[in-house]
């Protein structure tokens, strides 16, 4: 055992424990038991830890050897073999202060076991004075979000690319079956499964372009403004140094605010990133319930199209096979909804010179992102690129419907047309032989 003291109290930790003990009063004190803080936002607080280290290395200060354990021990983090030493809860008090905190001992500790001491010996290798260097919580957890952020959007605008051309296929091979139209869940006039397909493959573009575009807005980061934007306690060839080796390390044309303070308080930018989230939602979330109508039946409802059979439906119900895909699609566009809601909510809950909520906006945000890329690549595998058409259902419903009275309005007006329809009492052959008459 070894034992850590801070200015509230002491406490005991077991040797091998490579977080310390602010970690160890995070777990404590916010023991939700929902979900740990997200792999892909701790990835990133560990890249920034290593371009600060490369930075004191190339200028040539600390301790001789620490600053290169620090490095090399972000590579062995990066790779994935540390993974359950980051114990934090995603929600948590005091601005994401705790993960920094588990980052900064976790890495501590590792670098003072590779260069031969044992874990706790801050003085040889301290959380805050040599990993934390000349940083904050409050520019460094903002700046890794925007990076782990960013990593995610292009993850998920090749997802939306990839589903787009699905679309497009199938609009291309379903391009010649002809079946009614439906507004307001009316008969409409006649159309092609091919152009409903069309249509979603350009709401799904619209989204791809804004997801790349909004990268963007994302760049800008407040790194080296540590506590309030202002760079307090962070030297200047530090400052302008670190922006560049973190350029090289996440190959993102990441730039220094120009006026970091605003970045430090202000988060109205994860908002905008959320709202366009939302966007991609609504129109999964529409095309999904478009397909879980056409695929209806198969022998009571519409029975236009049909998805592939995945699983078994019902422990009752013998044969029945459920849409399951575009009904997980559905859920996770609500989630994503629901997360726009918590981050608008967060932001809009920022006093003065920072948001202590920030935690709640990476949580929601991440979640978001996950979920969608993971969400696209499904539905495009599973369900999109697996539809079946049932022309001859097509046909038979447009044949039932009254669809092809419209093309006689021109010539004969839209009461007289009206009136023969009203006629015919039903009979649709009735009504063409009394219009072509």
């Amino acid at each position: 055992m070894r034992s850590e003291r801070d200015k509230i109290g002491e406490i005991l930790l077991e040797d091998e424990k490579l977080h310390g003990i602010q970690t160890a009063r995070a777990m404590d004190n916010f023991k939700l038991e929902h979900k740990k803080t997200s792999l892909q936002l701790i990835y990133a607080l560990v890249t920034i830890k290593k371009a600060a280290a490369m930075t004191y290395q190339k200028l040539g200060v600390g301790k001789d050897g620490v600053y290169a354990g620090i490095s090399q021990v972000c590579d062995m983090i990066l790779q994935g073999k540390l993974d359950d030493a980051f114990v934090t809860e995603a929600l948590q008090g005091g601005a994401g202060t705790s993960t920094n905190m588990n980052v900064n001992e976790v890495i501590a500790n590792l670098t003072l076991l590779k260069l031969g001491f044992k874990t706790g010996s801050y003085d040889i290798v301290h959380p805050l004075d040599d990993v934390n260097r000349g940083q904050s919580t409050n520019d460094v957890y903002p700046t890794a979000l925007r990076i782990a952020a960013i990593q995610m959007l292009r993850k998920l605008s090749e997802a939306c690319a990839q589903l787009q051309q699905a679309l497009q296929t199938k609009e291309n091979e379903f391009d010649s079956i002809i079946k009614l139209g439906r507004t307001e869940l009316m008969d409409a006039v006649p159309i092609t499964l091919g152009q409903e397909f069309g249509s979603y493959a350009q709401a799904v573009a619209r989204d791809r372009w804004r997801l790349y575009k909004v990268e963007e807005r994302l760049r800008q980061v407040n790194i080296g403004g540590t506590a309030v934007g202002i760079g307090n306690n962070a030297e200047r060839k530090y400052r302008f140094g670190v922006i560049e080796v973190l350029r090289e390390l996440t190959g993102i044309g990441l730039a220094t605010a120009e006026y970091p303070m605003d970045i430090t308080q202000n988060n109205d930018v994860f908002v905008e990133v959320s709202g366009l989230l939302k966007a991609l939602a609504v129109n999964l979330m529409k095309i999904s319930n478009d397909l879980r109508l056409m695929n209806s039946g198969p022998r009571g409802g519409l029975s236009e199209i049909t998805l592939a059979p995945l699983q078994m439906g019902s422990t009752i119900m013998p044969g029945k096979v459920n849409p399951v895909i575009p009904e997980m699609v559905m859920q996770v566009s609500m989630r994503v909804m629901a997360n726009d809601v918590a981050i608008s909510t967060a932001a809009a809950h920022g006093e003065f010179e920072l948001n202590a909520f920030m935690p709640l906006i990476a949580d929601s945000l991440l979640e978001s992102l996950g979920l969608l890329i993971n969400a696209a690549e499904l539905f495009r595998t599973k369900c999109i690129e697996l539809i079946k058409p049932n022309a001859e259902r097509c046909k038979d419903l447009l044949e039932l419907s009254y669809a092809f009275t419209a093309a006689y309005t021109p010539f004969l007006g839209y009461d007289k047309v009206s009136e023969i329809i009203e006629k015919s009492s039903g009979n649709v052959q009735r009504a063409k032989e009394m219009l072509d008459e």
